[in-house]
């Protein structure tokens, strides 16, 4: 498996705080199953700006650990980038990373607010060149009242199924499961390995709603095509009915 979405370098934003934590989840994932883990730190405009250059000296100090600690599991840069409005400039000036040097980038939205330009800042990636994905939308609450509005490729998080975001984002990704919305899995994890620690229980919830063979393609053959920079063949979405759509108050 290959996780796309993890806050596991160490020393840079609200993730893992030292070294120590860095390799105990990164050997927790390993023998959760894991081969590769792609590390996203935030870059949040004025906040944590984790660009680029900053990033890949502290990722070429973290690969020199794992091997002293024989820890044989490949990492990658990436950024989790909040959306701005300058976002195209950032990626064309090589500020933020893209995923494992891909095409492919990973950005986030304001999980309580509607980004009213969100189809212009799409625009903006792909005018930079890539390939957008967006990261854990059913944590978002107009993706909770409405799922039928998700526009680019979806990163979902695993601990969205065992109710670890809440009741309201375990029923939304039950529900873009069922729709054919997500397109990978990712734990997102910040700390010593809590969606590594747990993945038996993880694994059995989404068997619950999807095949085998759909786990599969959103754990590893998917994010394989990002570190292989290739295209992704995806299944239609189905609209999800409106009778299960949550009321505005």
């Amino acid at each position: 498996m290959i996780d796309i979405h993890t806050h596991l370098l160490n020393n840079v934003d609200d993730g893992s705080r030292d070294v120590i934590e860095s390799l105990t989840s990164l050997k927790l994932a390993k023998l959760a199953g894991f081969t590769d883990v792609i590390l996203t730190p935030h870059y949040i405009c004025g906040y944590y700006e984790n660009d680029y250059q900053t990033i890949k000296p502290k990722l070429y100090d973290l690969k020199i650990k794992l091997n002293e600690n024989n820890i044989s599991l490949k990492i990658h840069q990436g950024n989790e980038v909040y959306i701005s409005e300058d976002i195209g400039e950032l990626i064309k000036n090589g500020v933020v990373s893209k995923l494992a040097k891909s095409r492919y980038l990973l950005f986030e939205l304001p999980q309580k607010s509607r980004v009213l330009t969100l189809n212009n800042v799409i625009d903006e990636i792909i005018s930079a060149g890539c390939v957008p994905v967006l990261a854990h939308p059913e944590r978002y609450l107009f993706v909770q009242h409405n799922p039928n509005e998700l526009l680019p490729l979806i990163q979902s998080n695993y601990g969205s199924i065992i109710g670890q975001y809440g009741k309201e984002a375990q029923k939304t990704i039950i529900k873009m499961l069922k729709s054919n919305m997500v397109h990978f899995l990712a734990s997102d994890t910040h700390r010593t390995g809590y969606i590594y620690g747990h993945f038996d229980r993880v694994e059995r919830e989404f068997l619950k709603y999807i095949s085998e063979e759909k786990f599969e393609e959103l754990t590893t053959t998917n994010p394989r095509q990002i570190i292989e920079n290739n295209p992704i063949e995806i299944e239609e979405p189905v609209a999800v009915k409106k009778k299960l759509f949550f009321a505005f108050a």
